[in-house]
């Protein structure tokens, strides 16, 4: 099969973007990972897929693949790509595009220059819909790992995030720490896992170990868990910026059941074809 591609990234967070509407496309969990090999494939933290809405309510369908040939719920650095590829395939003339996804559907609002705002929906912060394995919903939880307790928030935006504040995300262990935290048993479906610093009410660092990818270098859903969890434990203000090491986001979230809104650019790097 040969297969017509776009590379994009969203702030270093890097995605195989693949139309499945004009071409025929069938990818099994091994020619995701053969397509997101960085050494004898296209390289990807993900593989996107758009496929035609199974709904009228919606445009597309959006479908994701970690570099590990998992398909997961939501990425909110892809969503932004997703929008922009979409247009530029002339696959829509819409400014507003509304995606089905695995969490539930988004809406993709395209800015001016290469900017894109997404309704990531409201967080989900039950614990069995996070999932996370907890008697009550609380905004931290204590947990033990690798020799010690570590207080984290439990989020889902549409995916699940473990996310604990660290003094400097320079110095944080994401490494040896993410790894462990992703695969926690009380996160039964895995998670991604933020560490955030707090500059101000207005600011933080994160840096984001992504399940099925690893570190990586900007991660949406992240951005957004983090202000979540900067909120409910009344360290941040509505509006926020997000620095990750692959450039900045900007998070706003009023609490409660408001949406949580992520604004920021996208890129392409190159169209290609490879057989697979």
């Amino acid at each position: 099969m040969r297969l017509r591609f776009t590379k994009m990234h969203g702030l270093g967070n890097d995605f195989v973007m693949i139309d499945a509407i004009s071409q025929r496309v069938r990818l099994t969990p091994e020619k995701v990972r053969q397509l997101a090999d960085r050494r004898f494939g296209v390289g990807c933290d993900q593989v996107l897929i758009v496929e035609e809405p199974t709904s009228p309510d919606v445009d597309f369908r959006y479908r994701i693949y970690n570099a590990d040939g998992s398909e997961v719920e939501n990425c909110g650095n892809g969503a932004r790509c997703f929008a922009n590829f979409v247009r530029e395939r002339k696959l829509t003339g819409k400014q507003s595009i509304v995606v089905q996804t695995a969490a539930g559907v988004m809406t993709l609002n395209i800015a001016d220059g290469d900017k894109v705002q997404v309704d990531m929906g409201a967080p989900v912060l039950v614990p069995a819909q996070v999932p996370f394995q907890a008697n009550e919903q609380a905004a931290t939880y204590a947990i033990e790992a690798d020799g010690q307790q570590w207080q984290v928030s439990a989020v889902s935006m549409g995916n699940p995030h473990c996310v604990l504040v660290v003094d400097d995300t320079e110095t944080a262990p994401v490494a040896t720490l993410g790894p462990v935290l992703e695969a926690h048993p009380s996160f039964p479906n895995k998670a991604n896992v933020g560490f955030m610093q707090i500059l101000s009410r207005r600011e933080i660092n994160l840096r984001v170990y992504e399940r099925g990818a690893g570190e990586t270098l900007a991660c949406g859903t992240g951005a957004c868990a983090a202000v979540v969890a900067g909120r409910l434990r009344d360290l941040l203000d509505s509006d926020v910026v997000v620095n990750l090491p692959g450039g900045s986001l900007t998070i706003q979230w009023q609490g409660g059941e408001h949406p949580v809104v992520m604004t920021g650019p996208t890129a392409h790097v190159f169209h290609g074809q490879i057989k697979i």
